[in-house]
């Protein structure tokens, strides 16, 4: 049996949990999220908790599992706390700038870069430095962050470019004459 899907999901208090036969929508304060299923994995609600269950002679069912274990922990999460992923630009005269639902960016182009935010993910901007990209969906707000990071990626010369706050860049030594 999967490790992982060995231990229940719990909702909290405001979260409601919608079971279909092939679907699972969670909805929270902060949005909806819905997602497909598989017929390798059985879902089975007690109380306020959600067990994943492998289905016998299915192939692939164990590994599954721990998958829809990890999705369903990841939505519930995601509609009560929310995500975000904050983003540090370094270089002289790199600049962010949050307008509804783009995302302007000076990322020393001899053009503006714009950055359309999709559905459900909100970016801020504290400082004309730093970019704080929100929303329920894990994934979606992982993906629009590593978007944002691929614009101008770090060099690993002087370190300027879009990185993750947490990101440690390690700095080349210059070729020496």
């Amino acid at each position: 049996m999967s490790r992982i899907a060995k231990y229940p999901v719990l909702v909290p208090a405001g979260v409601e949990v919608a079971l279909a036969a092939n679907e699972i929508t969670v909805k929270g304060p902060l949005g909806t999220l819905r997602q497909a299923l598989t017929a390798a994995v059985a879902i089975e609600r007690n109380g306020n908790e959600l067990q994943c269950r492998a289905v016998e002679g299915v192939e692939n069912s164990d590994a599954m599992s721990g998958t829809v274990r990890a999705l369903v922990a990841n939505m519930v999460q995601g509609v009560s706390q929310g995500y975000a992923k904050k983003l540090t630009l370094v270089g002289v005269g790199y600049r962010a700038q949050a307008q509804g639902d783009k995302l302007n960016l000076s990322l020393g182009f001899s053009h503006p870069v714009v950055h359309q935010m999709p559905v459900g993910v909100t970016a801020e901007t504290p400082t004309q430095t730093e970019i704080l990209i929100k929303g329920a969906d894990k994934q979606k707000v992982g993906q629009v962050a590593a978007e944002v990071r691929a614009y101008r990626p770090p060099e690993p010369y002087k370190g300027k470019g879009v990185r993750y706050a947490d990101e440690k860049i390690v700095i080349k030594e210059t070729k020496k004459k």
